[in-house]
């Protein structure tokens, strides 16, 4: 038998393939085309303290090798996402990450308190709904003029630090690929008591109409993801994992089998799948057949045998 499965901080994954937020939803609507149960885990949409529209004009444009995209974090909110998500996350086998994003220290605060309260709640009659809350330290900080909190190691201690204290969950921190040192971002979230850190959050890029004379999106720049960002990414993952003890979650352009085994031989423990869920809608489904039929003709029995071994 081919042993696909991992854990962090007691929370089990089936197998590594776990959806990345921002693009698979909370889940519903692939629920539609595949049983999402078969995933190791989801990593839901983005969740603020209170419900925000998004970004004006367009907000996903293809580029070479991957995609930008501009959404700016739209979402229903917290309150919302409890009162009509949860429910429908109780149903699913699979590992239940929720994505928590926020403007200032005291919106992260808050919203981590909501969900841990909520968790405790649903604890009491025997149910889960939120596995792990996944901290995004890549949104801006309105206090300080914009810059996100995941570029400075100091400003993101501070989240990290706060938010810990306010949660029992196991608490993974997403980096940003802009930080100023991201090996040393990674460290400082070990020794605030994070449980894991996910790597990396998409590339800030640019595209121009020629035509129009003018940026394509109304923010100016926007996220780049997919194959084009591989690379960087495989390279970031590798040097994080080298330098902390907790779990590395790995993502960046991720389309296939092979793609998963290099991200596990750099060190990751699971991995994160964003933009090929819309080149291929049961991206997740293929993905974990095809990684057992990897692992079967590459005789390998166990993720463990090839983690981290570059």
């Amino acid at each position: 038998m081919i042993k696909l499965s991992s854990e962090i901080a007691g929370v089990h994954f089936k197998n590594p393939v776990v959806m990345a937020s921002g693009t698979f939803g909370f889940g519903r609507e692939y629920g539609k085309l595949y049983d999402v149960s078969c995933l190791g885990g989801i990593s839901g949409k983005g969740l603020t303290l209170n419900p925000k529209a998004g970004n004006s004009g367009i907000r996903v444009y293809e580029t070479a090798s991957g995609m930008l995209n501009s959404v700016g974090l739209e979402n229903p909110g917290i309150a919302a996402f409890l009162e009509k998500e949860c429910a429908y996350w109780e149903t699913l086998d699979t590992a239940r990450i929720v994505n928590l994003g926020g403007g200032t220290l005291e919106d992260y605060v808050l919203g981590a308190e909501m969900i841990q309260e909520d968790a405790d709640k649903r604890l009491r009659t025997g149910k889960t709904a939120v596995d792990m809350i996944e901290l995004n330290i890549s949104c801006p900080n309105v206090k300080e003029g914009g810059i996100a909190f995941g570029v400075k190691t100091c400003a993101a201690q501070e989240v990290v630090r706060a938010v810990r204290k306010a949660v029992k969950l196991p608490l993974a921190v997403k980096l940003s690929p802009n930080a100023e040192d991201i090996a040393e971002m990674a460290q400082m979230c070990q020794e605030e008591g994070a449980d894991a850190v996910s790597l990396i959050n998409t590339i800030s890029g640019m595209k121009i109409d020629v035509r129009r004379r003018r940026s394509v999106f109304d923010n100016l720049y926007a996220g780049l993801s997919g194959p084009a960002v591989k690379p960087v990414a495989l390279r970031m993952v590798h040097q994080v994992a080298k330098r902390v003890k907790i779990p590395v979650i790995g993502m960046g352009g991720i389309t296939s089998a092979l793609d998963i085994l290099e991200f596990i031989m750099a060190g990751a423990a699971v991995v994160q799948v964003g933009t090929y869920n819309f080149l291929n809608l049961r991206a997740g489904s293929t993905l974990v057949e095809e990684l057992e039929h990897l692992m079967e003709a590459e005789n390998i029995r166990s993720l463990d045998e090839i983690r981290g071994i570059i």
